[in-house]
């Protein structure tokens, strides 16, 4: 592995265990780790805010979530891997027998050992994703279910790092930071941008180099609406 190779690969370490969504304080968490890097414009646009045909949602945050059994052992556990929550879970505390639950799990039954990505950002909604093999060895019974998360207003945080060129023509660099423990999809392409970033601040590059860092969807929608007039240089 080559230098840059070794360093991007410890950025993705930090990164990894951080519980991001397209709002809250992972995403500000993650940003303050890329400012290490590079210098980071941040941006906090209000839940309410019209972008485009959008509006940005209600903040989400979460501290805590878990499904344990009648003895108390947690079962699913939001603390084990990030994964394991739907993301934008509404907060819930109760407890239920396994066939009143089911419903709010989510496996993948074709690779029975793999822990789905699932949100529901734009409808109210509570669940957990874990392994199908897990799921098959629950028990009939009674389980404690709690997601202690916040929906409130709140902001949408996005940031820029530019690269000035010799022209003011840009080149945009984009990246989401919406997804919550997954290399490939969200980390590999913040970390790739980071390092790309401070390889062209050496080089005096012809064309200026904007790099956004936003969550998926949602956060380009919100950039495209603050930037139209960028957009003809892009």
């Amino acid at each position: 592995m080559t230098q840059a190779g070794g360093e991007m690969y410890a950025l993705v370490e930090r990164l990894y265990p951080l519980c991001r969504s397209i709002t809250g304080d992972g995403v500000r968490a993650t940003l303050d780790i890329v400012d290490e890097y590079i210098p980071l414009h941040m941006h906090e646009v209000p839940t309410g805010t019209q972008v485009l045909d959008w509006t940005v949602p209600q903040e989400w945050n979460i501290r805590d979530a878990y499904v344990a059994d009648a003895t108390g052992r947690r079962v699913v556990d939001f603390a084990a891997s990030s994964l394991h929550v739907l993301g934008y879970s509404v907060p819930v505390s109760a407890t239920m027998p396994l066939a009143e639950l089911r419903p709010h799990l989510h496996t993948l039954p074709d690779h029975p050992a793999w822990v789905p990505y699932r949100t529901s950002y734009y409808r109210p909604e509570w669940g957990f994703c874990l392994a199908q093999e897990t799921l098959d060895a629950l028990p009939e019974g009674d389980y404690e279910v709690r997601i202690d998360s916040t929906l409130a207003d709140g902001h949408l945080t996005y940031a820029e790092h530019v690269v000035p060129g010799q022209v003011s023509d840009e080149v945009l660099v984009s990246c989401h930071t919406c997804h919550p423990s997954l290399a490939n999809d969200n980390l590999a392409g913040i970390a790739v941008a980071t390092f790309l970033a401070r390889e062209l601040a050496e080089r005096n590059p012809y064309y200026t180099y904007r790099f956004v860092f936003a969550p998926g969807t949602i956060g380009a929608i919100t950039w495209l609406a603050r930037n139209r007039e960028r957009v003809e240089r892009v």
